[in-house]
């Protein structure tokens, strides 16, 4: 008789079913798992072993082979724990079958037999209720993977817990699902004294979710204005805050399940590596882009990234996520994210600053740094006159005080007729970019485009 359990394995956002089949054959005593596991899988024979054994249950002196199906699925992570040790529980006649092959076993054991929660929950929920199945799961888990309706989320303290749920001596209530996270204490844009045309830029940037870069000499407030954006944008909607929570759930990011409405703010370290930005390492894990999907990426000292990371943002912002391939991992993330990038005018921070004394030569400087930033940027962007820091605004909180450029178009007084003259203004240039023809004549009809567009001068 061959006992079966019930599983999932990860293949980036979606859960591939596994199914555990177990033996007891007669031969030398062993215990095998199969199926293309990793190290962590391998080793939960072990784990199983001394679970089993704080139950006061022993494995028969006889061959046991755990498979897992498909075979050339790779399995990886110690969420296999619990399901192996439910096939084994059927082969040796402990569980019944018929109660297992409704449920999906989710967990990592201990050495006493305690489940232990792992990464994952939510879209493991999500798995079980697409397949018309309950959920198993350690009881820290339960909040989490209850959020799904469909799924019947069966939460426990340990193996012992589990088995009696399933003998039926000892049912167990169904999780609920854990409380909103709280919204976080935001940086308020209305703190800020003075920037008032950067200030200008983050509300455009936040309406019409544009990328925006600023240059600005250090202390100016570039990351004090980044950090005030996310506190703009309206807060999730309920499959917005679903798709987020299942990327950060694989990457054990939600606390006591409770599932956040504020849209996520990331900002990683210059030094990161492509792996880190993009996604993938071991198990072709999400990336910064990934984790800030629905929310702000923030690229703090944008020139000093490395030339390779940057250039591989251009699909992810055009196509709205990105793929992560590796020899033995094709793996699909979303990241449609808003890019808010920070940079200095110079290596120094200072040029053009009459009150400092940079030192490069003014043109060595901006063919060195300015330069090096404008590579980096995707080609599409718009990049505005470079203005000397000499010409400061002075801000609310008395003189002196510096300013942000925000780079990406040219911010006229905010009035009724400015307004539209903002909007004719960029109608115009996004022809010009589009067709590549300048209309000087009003409403010309364009000959490249067959007349769908008109324009005043």
């Amino acid at each position: 008789m061959v006992a079966r359990a019930y599983t999932i394995a990860f293949d980036g956002l979606d859960a591939r079913p596994v199914e555990v089949q177990c033996a007891i054959s007669p031969g030398l005593p062993g215990f095998a798992i199969v199926g293309l596991p990793d190290k962590a899988v391998s080793e939960a024979r072990e784990r199983v072993r001394a679970a089993l054994g704080a139950l006061s249950l022993a494995l028969p002196a006889r061959k046991i082979t755990v498979n897992m199906s498909p075979a050339d699925l790779p399995k990886e992570g110690s969420h296999f724990d619990l399901p192996i040790a439910l096939a084994v529980l059927v082969a040796m006649d402990v569980v019944p079958q018929d109660a297992v092959d409704g449920v999906i076993g989710f967990g990592e054991l201990s050495l006493d037999g305690r489940l232990v929660p792992v990464n994952g929950a939510l879209p493991a929920a999500v798995a079980a209720a697409a397949q018309d199945r309950g959920l198993i799961c350690a009881a820290l888990s339960g909040p989490e993977a209850a959020w799904v309706d469909h799924a019947a989320v069966v939460p426990g303290q340990g193996l012992g817990e589990i088995v009696a749920h399933l003998t039926g001596r000892a049912p167990l209530a169904l999780a609920a699902p854990g409380e909103i996270a709280a919204r976080q204490t935001r940086r308020d844009l209305s703190e800020v004294k003075g920037q008032e045309r950067a200030k200008r830029a983050l509300e455009i940037a936040a309406a019409g979710r544009h990328h925006l870069l600023m240059v600005g000499a250090p202390g100016s407030g570039k990351s004090m204005l980044a950090g005030r954006l996310a506190g703009l944008l309206t807060p999730l909607t309920a499959e917005e805050a679903l798709e987020t929570s299942m990327i950060h759930s694989l990457s054990g990011l939600i606390d006591e399940g409770g599932i956040s409405r504020d849209r996520p703010f990331r900002e990683p370290h210059h030094t990161a590596s492509m792996a880190a930005i993009v996604g993938g390492g071991k198990g072709a894990k999400p990336g910064e882009i990934s984790l800030a999907h629905n929310g702000v990426l923030f690229l703090d000292e944008f020139p000093e990234f490395p030339r390779q990371v940057l250039e591989t943002l251009r699909q992810p912002i055009e196509t709205g996520d990105v793929v992560v391939a590796r020899a033995n991992a094709h793996v699909r993330y979303p990241c449609q994210f808003l890019l808010v990038a920070a940079a200095n005018p110079c290596k120094c921070g200072y040029l053009g600053d009459p009150s400092r004394a940079c030192a490069r030569s003014p043109g060595r400087a901006v063919r060195r740094d300015r330069g090096r930033a404008r590579e980096r940027r995707c080609r599409r962007r718009t990049v505005g006159r470079h203005r000397p820091f000499g010409h400061r605004q002075q801000s609310a909180s008395g003189p002196g005080g510096g300013t942000v450029r925000a780079f990406g178009a040219r911010l006229p007084p905010s009035a009724s007729g400015g307004a539209h003259d903002r909007r004719s203004c960029g109608r115009r240039r996004h022809h010009q970019n589009t067709c590549g023809r300048s209309h000087r004549v009003p409403n010309e009809p364009c000959s490249d485009c067959h007349g769908r567009l008109r324009h005043q001068a």
